[in-house]
């Protein structure tokens, strides 16, 4: 029962008021020069969810790219930013006016622990994350404490209060968009996405009555819509591909 519980857990996790101010760009990018946006997958490293997103953002003209992390990203999340941290200079050795970065669920707190240790404010134009547990996820301290050895070490390091989320708990000090569904049973609290100085969407408040679970996010129609707008420095108008179900 109890491995029942724990293994519950972890498929979980792999599958893991707008603010008045919607950041602008801090550089001009010339549109025959679009950046480069990397999309970082979330916990258990499944790449699969988020080219629907990153094929959505070619066809502005951009190069996305979905990073593949070590293992399968249920290791050590600082690890992670290392992967990070080293496709960003490729992608600006390699010519690219700027790099954008978009974190599915722990993936965010990739990019979140990335702006903080590895100087990321001072590489990165913008940051968009989605349903990312910047504080941490009650579900990853449950399977903590029922079996700690089945709980691997990003699990260990998504629970609330973690010697590694603790140096992370404040503003980031660069343009960042967080989304979050507030039918989020991976993520919980779900609003653990909120992060001092960004835009925080919670995507109920722009899309009343949408219901997108958190396995959902990078797939629906309408957060890929804000996704998009967010990547483009605009403000939300309204909701995104309202009339997609």
């Amino acid at each position: 029962m109890l491995f029942a519980v724990v293994a519950v857990v972890i498929v979980a996790l792999g599958a893991v008021v707008v603010a008045r101010l919607w950041p602008a760009s801090p550089t001009a990018v010339a549109p025959d020069r679009p950046g480069t946006v990397l999309l970082v997958p979330g916990f258990g490293g499944d790449r699969t969810s988020l080219e629907p997103l990153a094929d959505r953002i070619r066809q502005d003209g951009r190069r996305a790219e979905v990073l593949t992390l070590p293992g399968d990203g249920t290791g050590d999340l600082l690890q992670q930013v290392s992967v990070l941290d080293d496709a960003v200079d490729d992608a600006l050795s390699g010519g690219s006016s700027s790099v954008d970065i978009v974190g599915y669920s722990a993936g965010g707190v990739v990019a979140r622990l990335w702006v903080a240790n590895d100087h990321g404010a001072d590489k990165v134009k913008r940051v968009i994350t989605l349903g990312s547990p910047l504080h941490g996820t009650q579900l990853a301290a449950a399977g903590g404490a029922l079996a700690p050895g089945a709980c691997p070490t990003a699990c260990q390091q998504l629970a609330p209060g973690s010697p590694v989320l603790a140096p992370v708990a404040g503003a980031a000090g660069l343009p960042w968009v967080s989304i979050w569904t507030e039918d989020d049973q991976t993520v919980t609290p779900p609003d653990s996405a909120r992060l001092p100085g960004a835009v925080n969407v919670p995507l109920q408040q722009v899309c009343p009555g949408a219901r997108v679970s958190h396995e959902q996010l990078p797939t629906d129609p309408r957060v890929i819509g804000l996704v998009v707008e967010g990547l483009a420095g605009d403000a939300p108008t309204g909701c995104p591909g309202a009339g997609a179900r």
